[in-house]
This record gives structure tokens, C-alpha cells and sequence, in this order.
């Protein structure tokens, strides 16, 4: 697996500190700036790369350590700067070098460095002859160790795979080149959601290497081999997927033993929420995912970022100068939580012709005996609708992590509880026919009589019957003349 080694100080690495960590190989090495993105690069003499290194990056969220990296790095007090190395895969000596270069730059700058047994300063002899070895795919990127026409690999062994700068440029790298992302891990690693959904995105796929069955896939329990360039799934002669043994719940003692939080009560509350604004001057973004994040946590979220881990303190404004910045294209952020009450969103916006749209999912994640906040989802419907010009909202509850990350094992699907319908989006589709669906409930109307917003009740977390309700109600509201405007789902 690739070694990928991170320093954590409470001052920024300068140049000087930086190059002198590059000194870990001898002056015989190179150092070059390398194309996508803020990274320096070590080479050998040829030019085959060793150690690429991030930009350093001010993380004012101290959480984040521990959330990402565990409690084996002692947590830095207040805001500090978190500085990336990868080594490659193709070079013995490479993960030496990235343990040497943070060594070094630690020691400079009284830090610390994750994994511990990493950090060193000793010099690092290149011995292997890299002009022997194959040269780097043109399309590559410092992240990416295996790239083929199918598909480009990246090889990670961390406690938790997050949606990083290094993952999301490699990501983009793939779907640019019509490639397969392919992310391979050891069983003990687990995604944290941003970085979960971006690999259950079609054609990505979680690749764990597991020693008693060899390769599956970690979200969906396929069992994986290598084949023309990529890792597809191993099939019967029915033409079915065979399913890995070690997917099964932890629970069942098949696995690696992590838990799932089946079995101990763990549960997962998330919210999928729109909302559509005029694109007007004065927008502010943020705003709605801040109240989801008041009703159910009782605080506002602590930082916000494009990437793992999220290194900003929260501001509606700067995240909104952001999107204005980048517009008309998409903008996507991360935002997380106190880490008294675990939460994390994503927040996708967009500008289409409806106006500015933002695309929330917000997940909390509750231990065994503790009641998520199900009596505040109705009253913050009930704000969303009236402030935030809220289009739509589902409510979900499943067993899984309390921590919001995802093992690779089986987790039960969520189920759905409530389902609210804009004020504008029932206009649209007709208070009488979104009032009056063909089914067992009636939703409860928020807001202004002659323009409410519709909070539909769809289970209460244990009902096997709650997504078919739901598929039925879609179906339903799209039925109405009017739904064409301004869908229940979009």
C-alpha cells in the first residue's frame, strides 16, 4: 500500500524548512513543482517521482485530527497546519524518504507526525535503479499508483479514507480520462460519507484486499478480481456477482471484527435537504444547512471546506463568495459539526435556470441509549419552509457508526420517516392533489394556510413498508400537472 505520512505543526512550514525536509535523499535527488495543484515533487535523477508533498494547509478545526487520524497523534492546541506526503509505490525507499521528510520538518518546527513510527531524519540512500522501472502514465497525478485504460488505482492504508485534496484531484483526474476511480484498502480502513459517496458513484468502486478472500468490493460485497486493466466483479455461471464472505455484518463474527453498529444500537439521523433561491445580489448561502445544524445539534457547525479535512471556520459568507466566484459552475463543500455530537454534511450548489439551488445531506450519528432529535424535524420543516425557501426535504434513520464513518461490511439500508414539500413546490403541483396522496397518511401543512409547505409522515425508523409509502407519494406528486415546474425531488 502507499505510504502516505502527515506532519502536523503549529507553525507553517516555510520554503526553507520544506527543502531541507527534501534534503532527506541527499543532494542527488531532485525537487520540481508538479502541474495539478499546489504539490512539490522528489525525484530521482531520471525524474521517476518519490515523494510528492501537499501545500501545507491551516486546519482550524483541532477535531479533525483525531477524527481522521485517531487518537495516536497528540491533538495540537488551537489551529494548526497540516502538511501531506505520499510516497510511491514503485520505489522500496520512497516511504523512508516521506517518513524522513516529516521527521525532519517536525523537529524543525516542534510538531507531530502520524503514523508515529513513521517519523525519522536520517538520510535515505536511493539504492534501487528507477531507469529500470516503467515510467509514469501521462494522464497520472501524484495520487493515482495504477493507471490503465479501465481504470486509475490509488492504494491508501489510513484508519479513515477521507475525501482529501490528493482523492478529490484523482477522482476528477479518472472521470476526466473516462476512467474507473478505483480505491484499494486493507480491511481495517473505513470512508469517511463525503468520500463514501463519491465512490459509490458509478463506475468507482471501494477495492479492500482481505487475506482470507482475497479482493471485494467494500460497499456493495462483490467479490472483485483483477481483470483487462480494472477490478470487476467475479461471477457465477449464472452470470450473477458472487457475494464475499467478508462483507457480512461484524456482528456475525465473519470480517475483521469492526464494528458496523449493528447489534450495538449505534444509529445514523440524515436529512436530504433543497432549497432554491433567486440569484439575487444580496444571496447568502449556508443559511439552511446552519438552522438543520441548530435544530438538531443545538450549535452552528464549527468548519467548512472543499475537501478533507475540513480546515475552515464556519461562515456562510466566505463559502458563499466561493460559489459566486466559481459560478456558473458547481461548487461543492464539506461542513462538519461539534465533535460532542457527531455530524457531517455535503453541500452541493448550483445555478440553473430555477435560481441558485443547494443540495444538503446532513448525518448525525447517535450511540446506543441516546434519542436522535425526531420531535425537531418537524419544526425545522416548519423554519426551512417559511425562511429558507426550501424546496424539499427527506428524513432518514439507519443503524451504522455513531462516528459517521463507513466499514466495509454490510450496513442496513436507512429508512425513511418524514417527507416535506416546499411552499413553492406545492403551489406548483396543487395543494389539493399534493394534500390528498392515495394513501394511509395525511400530511400536516406548515406555514401560512393559503400557502403551506406539506410534512408527510412516512414511518418511524423500523417500518419495512416506509420506502414503498415513499416511491408511492413520488410517483404521486409527479403526477400533477404542475410538477413538471418544480419536482418533489429535485
Amino acid at each position: 500500500m502507499t505510504k502516505d505520512v502527515i506532519t502536523l505543526t503549529p507553525d507553517m512550514p516555510s520554503v526553507d524548512t520544506i527543502l531541507a525536509g527534501l534534503f532527506a535523499g541527499g543532494p542527488d535527488l531532485g525537487v520540481s513543482t508538479v502541474a495539478q495543484g499546489p504539490v512539490v515533487q522528489l525525484h530521482a535523477p531520471d525524474g521517476h517521482p518519490l515523494v510528492s508533498i501537499e501545500a501545507p494547509q491551516l486546519v482550524h478545526v483541532p477535531s479533525e485530527a483525531e477524527r481522521l487520524l485517531g487518537s495516536q497523534v497528540p491533538l495540537l492546541q488551537g489551529p494548526f497546519w497540516w502538511t501531506e506526503a505520499r510516497a510511491t509505490t514503485a520505489v522500496p525507499e520512497a516511504a523512508r524518504l516521506a517518513g524522513s521528510f516529516a521527521g525532519r520538518v517536525a523537529a524543525a518546527l516542534g510538531g507531530t507526525v502520524w503514523p508515529p513510527d513513521a517519523a525519522h531524519t536520517d538520510v535515505v540512500p536511493l539504492t534501487t535503479d528507477t531507469t529500470t522501472l516503467p515510467a509514469p502514465a501521462a494522464t497520472s497525478t501524484p495520487a493515482l499508483d495504477i493507471v490503465t485504460d479501465q481504470a486509475a488505482v490509488v492504494m491508501q492504508d489510513r484508519p479513515v479514507v477521507a475525501m482529501t485534496t490528493w482523492l478529490t484531484e484523482a477522482v476528477r483526474t479518472a472521470a476526466e480520462t473516462d476512467r474507473a476511480f478505483q480505491l484499494l484498502t486493507p480491511p481495517h480502513t473505513r470512508l469517511t460519507l463525503p468520500a463514501r459517496d463519491a465512490l459509490r458513484a458509478h463506475p468507482n468502486r471501494w477495492v479492500v484486499q482481505d487475506p482470507d478472500c482475497g479482493y471485494y468490493d467494500g460497499l456493495g460485497g462483490a467479490q472483485l478480481h483483477w481483470k483487462e486493466g480494472a477490478f470487476t466483479p467475479v461471477r457465477d455461471e449464472d452470470g450473477n456477482a458472487r457475494r464475499a464472505p467478508a462483507f457480512q455484518p461484524a456482528s456475525t463474527g465473519t470480517g475483521t471484527g469492526t464494528s458496523t453498529g449493528t447489534g450495538t444500537g449505534e444509529r445514523q439521523l440524515t436529512l436530504s435537504l433543497h432549497t432554491t433561491h433567486p440569484a439575487t445580489e444580496d444571496l447568502t448561502l449556508g443559511h439552511a444547512l446552519e438552522a438543520a445544524f441548530h435544530h438538531l445539534t443545538g450549535r452552528p457547525p464549527v468548519g467548512w471546506n472543499t475537501a478533507e479535512p475540513i480546515a475552515l471556520p464556519w461562515s456562510t459568507r466566505q463559502l458563499t463568495d466561493l460559489a459566486r466566484n466559481r459560478a456558473p459552475k458547481p461548487t461543492w463543500l464539506a461542513v462538519i459539526g461539534h465533535p460532542d455530537r457527531p455530524a457531517i454534511a455535503t453541500l452541493r450548489i448550483t445555478r440553473t435556470p430555477a435560481g441558485v439551488e443547494e443540495h444538503a445531506t446532513l448525518t448525525l450519528g447517535h450511540a446506543s441509549g441516546e434519542r436522535p432529535p425526531l420531535d425537531a424535524v418537524a419544526p425545522l420543516a416548519e423554519t426551512l419552509a417559511a425562511e429558507h425557501n426550501l424546496t424539499s426535504m427527506l428524513t432518514t434513520l439507519r443503524t451504522a457508526r455513531r462516528d459517521l464513518t463507513v466499514p466495509p461490511h454490510f450496513e442496513p439500508l436507512p429508512s425513511p420517516l418524514t417527507f416535506t414539500l416546499g411552499p413553492h413546490a406545492v403551489h406548483d403541483i396543487g395543494l389539493a392533489h399534493a394534500g390528498r396522496p392515495p394513501l394511509a397518511l395525511r400530511p400536516v401543512p406548515l406555514g401560512p394556510a393559503a400557502r403551506p409547505a406539506l410534512h408527510y409522515p412516512l414511518g418511524d425508523g423500523t417500518d419495512p413498508t416506509a420506502w414503498t409509502t415513499f416511491q408511492q407519494l413520488s410517483a404521486h406528486l409527479k403526477s400533477a400537472p404542475g410538477a413538471s415546474g418544480r419536482s418533489s425531488d429535485r
